[in-house]
């Protein structure tokens, strides 16, 4: 049998096996379903042998040549990772397991009464490319709940920290803490098989990603001096407890935009900073909580997870400067003002995007919903209708159209959350989600350790010296 028709086998199979878990979220709730656990163990086979065969007709193939342009450009366009939970199209933006954001609104469980969809059922579209059952949902939102205490020695961590540490080196040192209870660094110094690497991981990243709202929590009441934490409800989802365990659960249109949120940010393909760092660090066979704790330390810098800070800043000193309700014209005299000082508009452009990012379009749709006529949002949309026009008639950017963060600062102030150090920790919590799928597939299919080829300067031009 060729290669070709070998992979056209196993994508049959791996359809057909998901048939039945489409069909069972139309079929009486009585009927036992599998656990996402017990899922992703009738998958690994199937994607064994998927790999198999897509290395065996496509292993020998090149995607083109490599820039020196490219090495020195931050590797941008490289193509270098497998990552199977999203794929970023320059035009269309982010696709989940191939669904784009209004199809995973669209198909995903939501909370009774709500209209936004459940992180739950996210995590689970990118572990297992498939829309899981309410009750799937339900079960893996009690799951997390049972897994939420951190440990009472993280805790005196965190309360011991002054207020004046940033947040995320907070969340960092917590996350990173949390190596103490590894599952699978205790399984893998007692000899555990390579094949069975990934179910310590599995069980790592649950507990990572049940963790995370209680950190979160405490690092937000400590830092801003918000009193004690709350137990978690067992009876409710992720986003509620986190929204809950920051103070804003009592405004249920606060819970719907931290389930929006999170959806949105928990994945963009493998190639960003902190996704890229924690498929790294656990290439060494660091455990999750390690890895994790070092895609946050990536998020945390001013070209990554902290751009949403700095377009608030930017928005709320254009009001300041010229005024609430300010004409068009003057909106863009002072998006002129800030380019001919040598500052970029921050929230627009993307390294990959070449249109508008579909977050930053979800986002929008969320507050036309609910933010009414807000001055900060007003502005959002003058800003939008302006820039793009601006960006090109000064040759600025190759993309002019406004990404995730051009928008999400405005929407957590105008519920009360304007502690804007505080904002990328929710982007970590986010991220978290990405990260962790990704992991539990890398030591599922036995990914190897990354180690890419480099060189230097000098020898870049002796290769090149008599060359055209």
């Amino acid at each position: 049998m060729s290669a070709s028709l070998a992979l056209r086998n196993i994508i049959r199979q791996s359809r057909a096996s998901a048939l039945p878990r489409t069909a069972a979220r139309f079929a009486s709730s009585s009927a036992k379903q599998p656990s996402l656990k017990e899922r992703v163990a009738e998958l690994i086979p199937v994607e064994l042998e998927k790999v198999k065969a897509v290395r065996a007709e496509h292993g020998s193939k090149s995607f083109g040549p490599v820039l020196v342009d490219q090495l020195y450009g931050g590797m941008r366009g490289l193509p270098a990772l497998i990552w199977d939970g999203s794929v970023l199209d320059a035009e269309e933006g982010i696709r989940f397991r191939g669904k784009t954001i209004p199809e995973i609104q669209e198909a995903l469980p939501k909370a009774p009464g709500g209209a936004e969809p459940l992180p739950e059922g996210l995590f689970w579209l990118l572990l297992t490319g498939e829309i899981p059952t309410q009750e799937q949902v339900d079960a893996l939102s009690k799951d997390w709940a049972a897994r939420a205490a951190i440990p009472e020695f993280v805790e005196e961590l965190l309360d011991r920290c002054p207020p004046t540490l940033h947040p995320m080196s907070q969340f960092s040192l917590a996350v990173t803490a949390l190596n103490h209870d590894s599952n699978f660094a205790k399984a893998y110094q007692q000899g555990i098989s390579k094949k069975e690497y990934w179910g310590p991981v599995f069980e790592d990243c649950m507990d990572l990603i049940a963790k995370l709202p209680n950190i979160a929590g405490r690092i937000y009441r400590n830092v801003y001096g918000r009193g004690k934490l709350p137990a978690i409800d067992a009876t409710k989802d992720y986003s509620w407890n986190l929204t809950n365990l920051l103070g804003f659960a009592e405004n249920p249109a606060m819970v719907e935009l931290m389930r929006l949120y999170i959806t949105i940010h928990s994945d963009h393909e493998g190639g960003n900073v902190s996704a890229h760092t924690g498929k790294l660090v656990g290439s060494a066979l660091s455990d999750p909580f390690l890895a994790f704790g070092a895609s946050l330390n990536g998020l945390a810098g001013p070209l990554h997870g902290l751009a949403n800070q700095e377009v608030l800043l930017w928005l709320q000193k254009m009001q300041k400067t010229i005024g609430q309700d300010a004409s068009d014209e003057a909106v863009r005299e002072y998006v002129w003002s800030t380019l001919k000082g040598g500052q970029v508009v921050p929230g627009y452009g993307h390294a990959v995007l070449r249109k508008t990012d579909p977050r930053y379009t979800a986002q929008r749709e969320f507050a036309l919903k609910h933010l009414g006529n807000d001055p900060l949002f007003k502005l959002v949309g003058q800003v939008y209708n302006i820039v793009p026009d601006v960006l090109l008639q000064a040759g600025k950017a190759k993309n002019p159209w406004p990404n995730v963060d051009a928008h999400s600062g405005v929407l957590l102030t105008y519920y009360g959350l304007s502690e804007m150090q505080f904002y990328t920790v929710l982007f970590g919590v986010s991220r978290a989600f990405g990260v962790a799928a990704q992991l539990i597939w890398d030591r599922a299919l036995g990914a190897p350790l990354e180690r890419p080829k480099s060189y230097s300067t000098e020898a870049i031009s002796k290769i090149f010296k008599n060359k055209q």
